[in-house]
């Protein structure tokens, strides 16, 4: 038998964990999948008892209606369809009036579909009215206010999310079933609630309210005398220019990095135009608006700050017309037409969210954030902004995190030491200012990239740590071979195999022996804080400068693995796309020249680091073997460290170990 899914009150969902898997045995009611929409996350419930005979979905498939989730082989060997039962006994549990009456899926649909007790007397139609909204069936006795997404005084339209609702199966969104202005909430946050509880309460426009009542009498009454009607009211509305402007960043200003639109370009609604910088992090902001773009008021490395116009577009009339036309659905209101119109974008984590709605999450952060208490929109929100749920600060009940946890940890991630560091960078320097130059044949002004300007106050606080360097040689020949041996089959593959990925795999494997050179000194300089996970930090050069974005968990990754996002980093390090997140948490770096040349470097150490291996271009040279000299491929090794937490003994061991693991790297496998 097939169990398949069921009307979930939405077009499509994603399947975001599979909760069995073939030849476990199952009984009715047990949870095969956990499904995910915008509005909801809910667990599917299994229609019948027996063995899982196959799981014919994957996680982050999406599925419609009818889509076959899993097949099962029934108690008695029997594999028939039972599409007739499951409705019947859905049908049983309707009627018993149970907590679990309801399936997840029609709570959703309940929800969906719910109406409010609104007073249907035509004189209080005909003006301004207040409505309550109220529970509706939820298919349950009682449920628990998770998270209230409205405030008093705030416009809400049909269909927005009110307040989040928790059974003990599901977590769902209630959406209102009405416009206006809240009036007042009834609720709070905590609340146990049930069936005709008021929610709050909504003041509704006479004017909507008489359109909501009169509009399905006109629908059939009158189609063509409406179907006229709207045409000239749409077309009343013209194209006028739209002022981009920017958004609120959370910084009080930033530099503008990349302007990608020129003028005359035509630009749909929510495309990137402008790239803007602030100390922490690069945002894209989006058109507000689709048409052409008439002027740019903004050019590369101008400083902006909020409400600063950047753009002017020439909206479409046909993107007007559409808007009226979706405005007509709803209750109606008052459209008056606008020549000019200044359109501030969303704040800084919408703006965000808005340039790229893709996932920006790895596979492994998704698992991650699924084992986090949180509702659907804030699970969605988390993926689209990049940000891991359980670094964020849950506030709610019972650790639930909430929108506000969420935009407060971005716009902290934004907003992270910037003034300060600055500040501090000139008392570190301590240098008068420079002399005048003039009658020596002057100077000639070159501005450093953002990049290096940014870099400065953190490169300053080298000043603070007593620094030594270890210098050692790692005998690479016979590791140099096997990577030979290695890349014809990478590069097939369209990866670089470098050294590299062997020196990563090595320290990460070290640094779990050696745990103070990733680890911190404490504020109090009495104690040492130990990591209890690796991040590497692995310099990068590009044309504006070094960066150093970190790889996560090297020493849970292979070679190959490793090798593959060594790529990846070091590309969207040069495309200057890099998130905040790609570059926070390090707590080792290495650095490597490359083959540019050199013997030896002292490589600086990255504050609140402790510890930095710089690597060298490895040469051919002679060893003493006991009898003679063979020719060696040798590499040599710079540690940096810290020597408050480091003594030099220790440092000294840490390259010798290191040594070892290069020259013979099966040394990892014992």
């Amino acid at each position: 038998m097939q169990i398949t899914t069921p009307d979930i009150g939405v077009d499509k969902a994603t399947v975001a964990e599979i909760l069995v898997k073939v030849g476990d045995t199952i009984a009715i009611d047990d949870s095969i999948v956990l499904l995910e929409s915008d509005k909801a996350s809910v667990e599917v419930p299994s229609t019948s008892a027996g063995m899982v005979k196959s799981i014919l979905v994957s996680q982050g498939d999406e599925v419609t209606e009818g889509a076959v989730l899993i097949e099962l082989q029934a108690e008695d060997g029997s594999s028939e369809d039972t599409v007739e039962p499951q409705k019947a006994d859905l049908s049983q549990k309707t009627s018993e009036n149970t907590p679990t009456s309801l399936s997840d899926q029609e709570i959703m649909q309940e929800l969906a579909s719910h109406q409010p007790k609104a007073s249907a007397d035509p004189a209080t139609q005909a003006r301004s009215q207040v409505v309550d909204v109220q529970v509706p069936d939820i298919g349950v006795e009682k449920a628990i206010v998770g998270e209230i997404l409205v405030s008093v005084g705030d416009e809400i339209d049909i269909d927005q999310s009110l307040v989040v609702v928790e059974s003990d199966k599901a977590t769902v969104e209630v959406p209102s079933t009405v416009s206006g202005t809240v009036e007042s909430i009834d609720i709070k946050e905590g609340d146990t609630i049930k069936e005709g509880v008021v929610i709050l309460k909504v003041k509704t426009a006479a004017s909507a309210v008489h359109a909501q009542t009169e509009a399905p009498q006109a629908e059939v009454a009158q189609p063509a005398t409406s179907e006229k009607a709207d045409v000239p009211q749409t077309s009343a509305a013209p194209a006028g220019n739209v002022e981009v402007m920017v958004p609120d960043l959370g910084v009080d200003k930033a530099a503008v990095a990349e302007v990608l639109v020129q003028v005359g370009d035509t630009v749909k609604k929510d495309q990137s135009i402008i790239v803007v910088e602030s100390d922490k992090a690069t945002v894209e902001v989006p058109s507000t608006a689709a048409g052409v773009i008439k002027a740019i008021h903004v050019e590369l490395g101008q400083n902006v700050s909020q409400g600063i116009a950047l753009v002017t577009i020439e909206a479409e009339a046909q993107a007007d017309a559409a808007h009226v036309a979706a405005k007509a659905e709803a209750p109606k209101a008052a459209v008056a037409p606008v020549e000019t119109t200044k359109v501030a974008s969303a704040p800084a984590t919408q703006a965000v969210v808005t340039s790229d709605n893709a996932d920006k999450l790895t596979e492994e952060q998704n698992a991650a954030n699924s084992k986090v208490y949180a509702g659907p929109a804030v699970r969605k929100l988390a993926r689209e902004l990049g940000v891991v749920l359980a670094d964020v600060k849950a506030s709610g009940p019972h650790g639930r995190v909430m929108k506000e946890d969420l935009k407060a940890y971005v716009k902290k991630r934004l907003t992270a030491p910037q003034a300060a560091p600055a500040a501090a960078a000139t008392q570190v320097a301590g240098l008068p200012k420079l002399p005048d130059f003039s009658a020596f044949g002057g100077v000639e002004e070159k501005a450093l990239s953002r990049l290096q300007q940014v870099s400065i106050p953190q490169l300053s606080l080298n000043n603070f740590i007593p620094q030594v360097t270890q210098f050692d040689a790692a005998d690479i020949t016979e590791l140099e071979a096997w990577r030979n041996e290695l890349k014809g089959n990478f590069k097939k593959e369209g990866l670089s195999l470098t050294i590299m990925a062997f020196i990563i795999k090595a320290v990460a494997h070290l640094l779990k022996e050696e745990r103070e050179f990733a680890g911190h000194l404490a504020d109090d300089g009495k104690s040492i804080l130990l990591r209890n996970e690796i991040h590497m930090g692995i310099a990068v050069a590009t044309p504006d400068g070094l960066t150093v974005p970190v790889l996560r968990h090297p020493d849970q990754k292979s070679i190959k693995q490793i090798a593959t996002e060594l790529g990846t980093l070091g590309q969207k390090a040069r495309d200057k796309k890099l998130s905040p997140k790609d570059l926070q948490g390090a707590n080792f770096t290495i650095t490597s020249l490359g083959s540019i040349g050199g013997t030896a470097f002292t490589p600086l150490v990255n504050w609140p680091q402790v510890a930095i291996l710089g690597i060298s271009p490895a040469t051919m040279q002679p060893v003493w073997n006991g009898e003679g000299f063979d020719p060696r491929l040798m590499l040599p090794l710079s540690l940096s460290y810290d020597h408050r937490v480091i003594n030099g003994a220790d440092a000294a061991r840490f390259t010798n170990k290191l040594t070892k693991l290069l020259k013979d790297i099966r040394t990892l496998l014992i």
